[in-house]
């Protein structure tokens, strides 16, 4: 056997963690926009629906996968059921690579935390974000930009000297400072945000219902998919950090706290987000919808060009906003590592030094090396996409299927070790969310994206990109899945 596993120090370790991993990048610049595309006020509906169908059945099953068997994914899995333990690593697959491109983002919130010193952008907000940060080329090139270079060296060696703490010194203490700052950071931008001229508009626009939408199978899907992501379930991460749980831990009743944290928060980044555009728009004399623009572009290009506006009350705001970008963003890529190492500390029973060395520094170098170079946005583009939407969900669909369907006489078991301990009980509504619900909202998802990518491609990029970096990292982890099981470990002789 392996040597003592760590453990929180309280329940108050594991649940401020939970919130870190969950509360990231996506929540403040991906869900203002996710409801606005999707019927602004009317796609609460949906998103509270799936919240409760597939978001909390699906965090549950996180939870009392890594509690009850006491293992990153793979080695949870293979204590569950011998055949699931490449589910596992499939899942440990997508979160180092989620990890690897995820250091890119958070070294740009890092570095435009800066930038918001004197507001260094300029006017051109655009240019200076593609051409002059992050020197954009055009087309594959291995040419180098220093200041990128500089910037994923910070992130990766702070994310290693937590990680190095190991659970309770570094990842518990981390989240103790990073998660309070990251409230009140913003919580300052948002009362200042709600006080601009024109809030108002753009409070109207996020909270409008268009209810027609409601219609559009792709709104529900867009909620399924965004509850999925945010809460950070299905690749991994919730299953490792219930792991390092204690044997009494209250599942549900943290799980219930750690999802309405997120979704709160996500609300929050909506008022906030909507009332700086509703300010940029009357000051502009245009619409909220013409002012807004998605995903990446809204945090390094619009947030900018509207502190911009700001005259010198800018410089705060802009230091708020991506200062919180980037707290949240580190919280997030610690929980998103601990996978991959924990999951070799269990596999082969290498030492917490030894696993974060060989893991993290691995994992850096591939990072430093690929979002170094003048293409970094394009790769950062292409693998969040494919990753994301056929990388976790089919990893989510794997670890259902093989609990509910192939191994249906292990779910009594899972619901009586959850109700033993938890304050909120499951029973025959988890089980049927679990077996019928989530599962079907999933394949159904993930077929009208193969389907999407496989007839129209991605973003417009050139086959050759697309494939390596799109269909390459699916391949990766198929290959990873198949092979790791297959490979003795220091611990495979346990469960003889």
């Amino acid at each position: 056997m392996s040597a003592q596993r760590e453990s929180w120090s309280a329940r108050s370790g594991f649940i401020l963690a939970a919130i870190g991993s969950a509360v990231g990048l996506g929540n403040i610049w991906r869900f203002p926009y996710v409801s606005y595309e999707n019927g602004g006020g009317a796609f609460f509906l949906p998103y509270l629906i799936a919240l409760a169908t597939a978001g909390f059945p699906l965090l549950f099953l996180d939870y009392v996968m890594g509690q009850k068997y006491k293992g990153a994914p793979p080695t949870a899995y293979r204590r569950l059921i011998k055949s699931a333990e490449g589910i596992g690593w499939w899942q440990v697959t997508v979160c180092t690579i989620i990890g690897i491109y995820y250091a890119s983002v958070l070294s740009w919130a890092g570095k435009y935390t800066l930038f918001a010193v004197g507001q260094q952008w300029g006017e051109d907000t655009e240019g200076f974000f593609f051409n002059t940060y992050l020197q954009n080329a055009s087309e594959l090139t291995m040419a180098y930009s220093s200041q990128l270079l500089i910037g994923l060296v910070v992130v990766w060696t702070m994310v290693l000297l937590i990680l190095y703490g190991g659970i309770k010194k570094g990842v518990e203490l981390s989240n103790k400072i990073f998660i309070p700052l990251l409230v009140i950071m913003f919580g300052v931008l948002v009362a200042r945000a709600v006080t601009l001229p024109g809030a108002t508009m753009g409070l109207d626009t996020f909270f409008a219902p268009n209810w027609e939408k409601m219609a559009d199978p792709k709104v529900w899907l867009a909620a399924y998919g965004h509850v999925f992501f945010s809460m950070s379930i299905g690749f991994g991460i919730m299953v490792t950090y219930a792991s390092y749980l204690k044997r009494n831990a209250n599942l549900t009743g943290s799980g219930l706290v750690v999802g309405f944290a997120n979704s709160s928060f996500e609300l929050l980044a909506g008022i906030g987000i909507f009332s700086v555009l509703g300010f940029m728009a009357q000051a502009s004399g245009v619409p909220v919808s013409e002012v807004v623009s998605g995903g990446i572009g809204l945090a390094f290009i619009a947030f900018p060009k509207i502190i911009s506006t700001m005259g010198d009350a800018g410089n705060l705001v802009g230091i708020l906003f991506f200062g919180s970008l980037f707290v949240a963003g580190v919280t997030s890529m610690v929980s998103i590592l601990q996978v991959p190492i924990s999951a070799v500390q269990d596999k082969f029973g290498w030492s917490k030094q030894q696993s974060v060395t060989i893991v993290g520094l691995g994992s850096a170098i591939i990072s430093i090396a690929l979002f170094g170079s003048q293409n970094a946005i394009t790769f950062v583009d292409v693998i969040d996409n494919f990753v994301n939407n056929i990388g976790i969900v089919f990893g989510a669909i794997l670890s259902i299927i093989w609990v509910t369907w192939f191994n249906r006489n292990k779910l009594p078991e899972l619901i009586n070790h959850i109700n033993a301990i938890s304050s909120v009980k499951v029973g025959a509504v988890w089980s049927f969310m679990l077996t019928i619900v989530t599962p079907i909202a999933l394949i159904v998802t993930l077929g009208l994206t193969l389907k999407s990518l496989l007839t129209e491609g991605y973003g417009g990029y050139p086959v050759n990109v697309q494939f390596i970096f799109g269909w390459g990292v699916i391949i990766i982890c198929a290959i990873l899945a198949l092979v790791l099981p297959r490979i003795k470990g220091h611990s495979s002789h346990e469960e003889q």
